[in-house]
């Protein structure tokens, strides 16, 4: 009997989607839950990129715009009907307050200046949001991931030795598929947590950078309808 389990032992095939198909219901289940995991991240990872790419190039190209002297009540009209980039938003949040500040005989209502800087928080407050978004799923995968692996692991380990028990044999070679299918879980909930983490913690940072920026520009804007409110 010994004899006949080492011999298949040894025939077996130990790639991934035997490993995959030899495991059980419990361990496959777990296995499809980190494969998709691991998807999705890169998914939102990808996403971000390429959201991120854009976000910098709208700001690059509207504050090259807003300081090329142009006036305010011009570029403001150009771009009031749908503002298209993030930035841009803001722009179009302070100066459509400022525009509202105003009476019909041009005076200015009182506490202008602090409606336009909430009105430009409010809209920076909504540009975060959208940048912000799916980063916490990333965080999720990234904490989560390796403990689903390791309980995928313990469970398969569980039925490797209910194996042992079954073929009375304790040879490596018996043992070994049923550990290779067991550490399986481990390896892909690593997978999936080790990108997740490294691209949160970069994509965080570049998204503080951004909604920095916007805040760098808000005030600068507030900055220079301070000086027209005093004039005024």
């Amino acid at each position: 009997m010994e004899t006949e389990a080492l011999n298949a032992a040894a025939n077996a095939d130990f790639s991934l989607f035997a490993l995959f198909f030899r495991a059980t219901f419990t361990v496959k289940l777990v296995m499809i839950l980190l494969i998709v995991a691991s998807v999705w991240a890169w998914a939102i990872i990808i996403e971000k990129h390429r959201q991120y790419g854009r976000a910098r190039r709208e700001s690059g190209r509207f504050e090259a715009q807003f300081w090329s002297g142009d006036p305010l009540d011009t570029l403001y009209d150009e771009i009031e009907p749908s503002p298209a980039g993030r930035t841009e938003r803001v722009f179009a949040a302070g100066m459509t307050e400022w525009r509202r500040s105003h009476k019909q005989d041009g005076g200015l209502i009182g506490g202008a200046h602090v409606r336009i800087d909430r009105s430009m928080d409010v809209a920076i407050q909504k540009e975060a949001e959208a940048l912000q978004r799916g980063l916490p799923l990333l965080a999720t995968v990234g904490s989560t991931a390796p403990f689903v692996g390791l309980f995928g692991t313990v469970i398969g380990i569980m039925n490797a030795f209910i194996e042992i028990g079954q073929q009375q044999s304790t040879n490596l070679a018996v043992v070994a598929p049923g550990i290779a299918e067991a550490l399986l879980a481990t390896g892909l909930g690593l997978l999936a947590a080790i990108p997740a983490v490294i691209f949160y913690n970069k994509l965080s940072s570049d998204s503080d950078r951004i909604i920095s920026s916007y805040e760098s520009f808000a005030d600068e804007f507030a900055t220079i309808l301070s000086r027209q409110l005093d004039k005024s």
